[in-house]
């Protein structure tokens, strides 16, 4: 069983589909969202992921009985496997530095599922205006003086 990728629309009907497990088509029907497609154009979609053996058929009566073969999790693997591949050269931990850059997670989330004895900390870049020398003069200026706090007597 090889996984390949999905169309958006493919990726649609499976998502109806992982949902219900099995389903004849007019229950597939039911399960998509608004605007729905034509019958016959989610039909030839059911054909095409039967061929790609992500559904199994049985046919009852004159009507066809569509069954998950592919369940979502080893989808959500390969999809992850090729997002990291693409987007993160194969490195889990270029992805999880980049959900702390875009604050998607936290170090507390992180402690949801690990028990971590060391304080993570994000890499924080911050921009150092430096001030003109202008700015500095009015700001020794305007300064409150400080007060003495030994006086002499």
């Amino acid at each position: 069983m090889k996984i390949t990728n999905l169309t958006i629309v493919e990726e649609e009907i499976m998502q109806c589909l992982w949902k219900l497990d099995s389903a004849l088509m007019r229950e597939v029907m039911d399960a998509l969202p608004e605007p729905k497609p034509h019958p016959n154009t989610v039909s030839t979609y059911l054909k095409i992921l039967v061929e790609k053996e992500f559904l199994t058929i049985e046919k009852i009566g004159r009507i066809f009985k569509y069954s998950v073969a592919i369940p979502f999790v080893n989808y959500q693997n390969y999809k992850l496997e090729h997002f990291l591949n693409d987007y993160f050269d194969n490195k889990p931990t270029a992805l999880v530095s980049k959900l702390f850059d875009l604050n998607l997670l936290s170090a507390e989330d992180l402690h949801q599922y690990f028990e971590i004895k060391t304080t993570v900390v994000p890499k924080i870049k911050k921009k150092i205006k430096k001030k003109s020398a202008m700015r500095n003069f009015v700001d020794e200026l305007t300064e409150k003086k400080k007060k003495n706090k030994k006086r002499k007597k």
